[in-house]
C-alpha cells in the first residue's frame, strides 16, 4: 500500500477563528496587526478586508488610507500555533498521524484510513464539510507526498490526485507551489521558468549550480524521491482501533455495541501477536469536537474481550454523548507478552488464578481509587524497607518471606516517638505513652537487634521488643541509641493482632 498524504490549508485561519467568537464581524472588514520596527503591520485580514485590497505584511497606515472603515485588532503571534494544535487534535478522528504545518496548515498521513469513510474523495469531502461548518475556509488536497498535497491545496484546480500521478498534477502548477524561498521563485520566473513542469526534467547539476540545493530538495519531496519526515502532534499508539459511525450515537446501548466491536477487533490482533493489554482507553469523539474518554487497567496481561468489557461497563454511564458521537477510538498504550502457554490459564485447569485476577480488576474499576495492593519481600533488613509493592499480579519476589522472624501485621511506614519508663538500660519498658495514652507493660519479649545497612546509610542500631499492655494489646517497640551516650529514643513501629 502506497503512502497517502492529505494537506489542509486554512486560508484565513486566525480571522475565521475571530469570527467564530464574534459573528457580528463577518460583515465587517477587519484586520489583525502587530508592532514591527516602530510601525504597525497587518498580519491577518478577513475576506472583506482582502477584497478591499488589504494583504498580509501591509503597513497599517497604508491599509487605513486605502480602506478607512477597516477595523483593527491586536495580533497574537502565538495564536496560529495554538489554533493549529487544537485543530490537529480534532483531526485525530481521521488519522492518528497529524502534523502541524505553520503558519496555516496541517499534514495528515491518511494511509489505510480513507476506506472507513467510503473512499478518498468521500474522506476529503467529509473533512471539508466539517471544517466549513465550523466556519473555517479550507482547501483539502491528497496525493502520494506531502509536497504534492501542499502544492495542490494552495494552487491546484484538482484537490485529489490518484496514486502515482503526482508528476502530471505538479507540472502545470506555479513554481511557488514547491514551497521555495521568494528569491528563488523570482529568479526562476525571471528566466521564464514559471511552472514546475518547465524545469522538473532539466539536468540536476544545472539546477543545483544555478539555484542551490533547496530547489532540488523541495522538488524531490514533491515528486516522492526524498522522504519528508512528518512529526505527529501525538505519537500514535501502536495498538489502536477506530470505528466511525454513519449516524451519530446518542444512547448507552449504541456505545456498548461500539465498545464490544472494537474490543473484539483489538483482542484478535493481540492474540495473533501473542500480546495482552495492561491499560486501555476508550474515546468517543462528539459532533461538537469534544472527546469523552474512559480508561481501565488490568492486574495482568489480558486479551479476554468479555472481561475487558466488564471493566468498562460501569464507566460507560459517565460518557455524555450530547449531540452524538460519530467516531469511537480504542487504544492499548501498555501491552505485554502473553504467549500460548500463558494463554492456557484461561482454561479450566488454571481458572482459579485467572478468576482472582479478573476479580481484582473489577474491584479496582469500582472503587475508582488505588485501593488494591500486593506486597513482596524486599532484600533489606530495615523493617520499613523489607517489603515493596508489586507492579502486577504475576511479579515474582526477589527473595523469600522470613517466617522465622516476629513481625507485626500492621507496620508503620514511619516509626512514632513515644515516652517510656525503663528499670535498667537493657530492660524492656515498664510503661510507655503513645499519643497521650498510658500503656502499662505486662509482658515483654526481646530484644532483637537490627543493624543499620551501612552500604545505604550510616546510623544507630535498633533494639526491638514485643510488649503486651494491660488490655492485652501487643505492640512492637524499639530503642534507638545508647544510654551511655545519653541519646536514647524509643519508638512505636507496629501493632500485633
Amino acid at each position: 500500500m502506497s503512502q497517502r498524504i492529505a494537506h489542509i490549508w486554512f486560508e484565513r485561519l486566525v480571522t475565521d477563528w475571530v469570527i467564530r467568537r464574534q459573528p457580528d464581524l463577518k460583515l465587517v472588514p477587519f484586520a489583525l496587526a502587530m508592532q514591527e520596527r516602530n510601525r504597525r503591520v497587518i498580519k491577518a485580514a478577513n475576506e472583506m478586508a482582502q477584497a478591499g485590497g488589504i494583504y498580509t505584511n501591509m503597513v497599517l497606515a497604508d491599509a487605513l488610507a486605502l480602506l478607512p472603515e477597516l477595523e483593527v485588532m491586536d495580533y497574537d503571534s502565538q495564536q496560529p500555533s495554538k489554533l493549529l494544535y487544537a485543530l490537529a487534535e480534532w483531526c485525530i478522528r481521521y488519522t492518528p498521524l497529524v502534523t502541524i504545518d505553520l503558519p496555516d496548515g496541517l499534514f495528515m498521513d491518511v494511509s489505510g484510513c480513507t476506506h472507513l469513510w467510503g473512499g478518498e474523495k468521500e474522506y476529503l469531502l467529509d473533512i471539508q464539510k466539517r471544517l466549513s461548518a465550523f466556519g473555517y475556509a479550507v482547501r483539502v488536497a491528497m496525493a502520494d507526498t506531502g509536497g504534492a498535497a501542499w502544492a495542490l491545496s494552495h494552487f491546484g484546480d484538482t484537490l485529489h490526485v490518484p496514486a502515482d500521478e503526482q508528476l502530471q498534477a505538479l507540472a502545470p502548477l506555479p513554481v511557488a507551489a514547491l514551497r521555495l524561498e521568494t528569491p528563488i521563485v523570482e529568479r526562476l520566473e525571471k528566466l521564464g521558468l514559471r511552472t514546475i513542469g518547465s524545469f522538473m526534467h532539466m539536468p540536476r547539476t544545472a539546477l543545483f549550480r544555478r539555484f542551490g540545493p533547496s530547489l532540488l530538495k523541495r522538488l524531490d519531496q514533491a515528486m516522492g524521491t526524498e522522504m519528508e519526515l512528518l512529526e505527529p502532534v501525538k505519537p500514535p499508539v501502536p495498538y489502536h482501533e477506530q470505528l466511525p459511525c454513519i449516524e451519530p450515537i446518542k444512547t448507552a446501548v449504541g456505545i456498548e455495541i461500539a465498545l464490544k466491536t472494537l474490543l473484539e477487533i483489538l483482542c484478535l490482533r493481540l492474540q495473533r501477536e501473542s500480546k495482552g493489554l495492561r491499560q486501555c482507553n476508550f474515546t468517543g469523539l462528539r459532533l461538537d469536537g469534544q472527546a469523552e474518554k474512559i480508561s481501565i487497567g488490568t492486574s495482568r496481561p489480558s486479551r479476554n474481550a468479555q472481561h475487558l468489557f466488564k471493566l468498562f461497563e460501569n464507566k460507560i454511564q459517565s460518557i455524555e454523548p450530547d449531540l452524538g458521537i460519530d467516531l469511537f477510538i480504542l487504544e492499548a498504550p501498555v501491552v505485554e507478552e502473553l504467549h500460548g502457554s500463558q494463554d492456557a490459564l484461561w482454561q479450566a485447569a488454571m481458572a482459579g488464578e485467572v478468576a482472582i485476577a479478573e476479580l481484582l480488576d473489577r474491584f479496582a474499576g469500582k472503587t475508582k481509587t488505588l485501593s488494591i495492593h500486593r506486597y513482596l519481600p524486599a532484600e533489606h533488613y530495615w523493617p520499613e524497607h523489607s517489603v515493596k509493592e508489586a507492579g502486577s499480579l504475576s511479579e515474582q519476589p526477589a527473595t523469600l518471606w522470613r517466617y522465622d522472624l516476629l513481625r507485626p501485621p500492621h507496620l508503620l511506614l514511619h516509626p512514632e516517638l513515644i515516652e517510656v519508663s525503663v528499670l535498667l538500660p537493657d530492660y524492656p519498658p515498664l510503661l510507655f505513652i503513645h499519643k497521650g495514652i498510658l500503656h502499662t507493660v505486662k509482658k515483654a519479649d526481646g530484644p532483637e537487634r537490627i543493624e543499620q545497612e551501612w552500604w545505604l546509610q550510616e546510623g544507630l542500631y535498633r533494639d526491638y521488643y514485643c510488649v503486651e499492655d494491660q488490655h492485652g494489646a501487643r505492640y512492637w517497640l524499639f530503642r534507638l541509641g545508647d544510654y551511655d551516650r545519653g541519646d536514647v529514643k524509643w519508638f512505636l513501629h507496629g501493632f500485633f493482632s
